[in-house]
């Protein structure tokens, strides 16, 4: 989810659901200890619960990360090794740290040494020809030994070599019996799993065999399918469901101030896409974003008229229905 779940688009989610997990896009260790570390780590404070993902594969290097990230005020830090990207790879972490799971280990233990929140890891079921279920029980063993208790489990193996990162997401088989029976397995562990989870009725399906599931490119194109989330999943029957039109009165409130500090517009409404996906006017949603976002003085004013465009289309519809 590099470039995508940014602060925006953590802060549009979160006015969705208030009780699911968000997670940043990944952060390596070089870009806090090298970069601006207090832009890399900002967040609004109501986007927690939330989860700074760091990329990385030096024991230090992640404890210091680790640490800021505590300091930042985030709630769990998880170290990736699932992303198959070159550019990763040449790092020498994601993905192809699963063919090192003492060093996996090695970082975990050194992220607890220096933190009280948790210390996850996010992971495939194997890489290339680690293809057995045997060989993949062995890494989380290993890193479960090291203190581990939560790992979130993209249920499709990763080809480094022959598959670009959209590839490894389509191609490799879904192998959710590998993950429900690690969890059989391991009953003292929190398994979360991953990929190809659509719905939340999927997840329900899922939350039978595992404890938690997540959902990464659908929620950010269909981000509704949220909507539910607390009263479903959560069990909250307090909070009412919001409607579109609420959501985005209360992200123009958001838009107005961060575009006041010099925001533009479109680096905001680009994660706000997808939030009419399925219904009447989506298109006409999208097209009056993309065309009027990056003019120059936007503000929410876009936001608004195409809102006001849209939910005319569905008022429309629905006393057509009615009617």
């Amino acid at each position: 989810m590099m470039g995508w779940t940014d602060r925006h688009a953590r802060y549009f989610l979160r006015l969705i659901s208030k009780h699911t997990l968000l997670y940043t896009e990944m952060v390596t260790t070089a870009a806090l200890r090298h970069g601006n570390t207090k832009q890399f780590l900002a967040h609004h404070e109501r986007e927690n619960p939330l989860a700074l993902q760091l990329g990385g594969s030096d024991p230090v290097e992640l404890a210091w990360s680790a640490q800021q990230a505590e300091e930042a005020g985030y709630d769990e830090v998880n170290l990736n090794v699932g992303c198959p990207s070159d550019r990763v790879r040449s790092g020498s972490f994601g993905a192809c740290l699963m063919a090192t799971p003492e060093r996996v280990a090695e970082c975990v233990a050194a992220m607890q040494e220096r933190i009280d929140i948790p210390a996850t890891v996010k992971c495939r079921i194997g890489i290339d020809s680690m293809e057995s279920y045997e060989a993949f029980e062995d890494f989380i063993r290993i890193v479960a030994d090291a203190g581990c208790d939560t790992f979130i489990v993209h249920a499709r193996k990763a080809w480094l070599k022959g598959l670009s990162p959209k590839q490894n997401r389509e191609i490799p088989p879904l192998k959710y019996d590998y993950v429900y029976r690690l969890k059989d397995e391991y009953p003292q562990l929190t398994i979360v799993i991953n990929g190809g989870i659509k719905t939340l009725a999927e997840a329900q399906q899922h939350l039978q065999k595992v404890d938690g599931v997540m959902i990464g490119r659908e929620a950010y194109h269909n981000p509704w399918i949220l909507a539910e989330a607390d009263r479903v999943i959560y069990g909250d029957r307090s909070r009412s469901v919001l409607s579109r039109a609420d959501i985005v009165m209360q992200m123009c409130e958001y838009i107005d101030r961060e575009v006041a500090e010099g925001v533009p517009l479109h680096a905001i409404t680009r994660h706000i896409l997808g939030l009419y996906q399925g219904c009447p006017g989506a298109r006409m949603w999208r097209r009056h974003l993309s065309e009027n976002s990056h003019a120059e003085n936007a503000d929410s004013a876009v936001v608004k008229q195409a809102m006001e465009k849209v939910e005319a289309i569905l008022s429309s519809r629905t006393y057509n229905i009615a009617s």
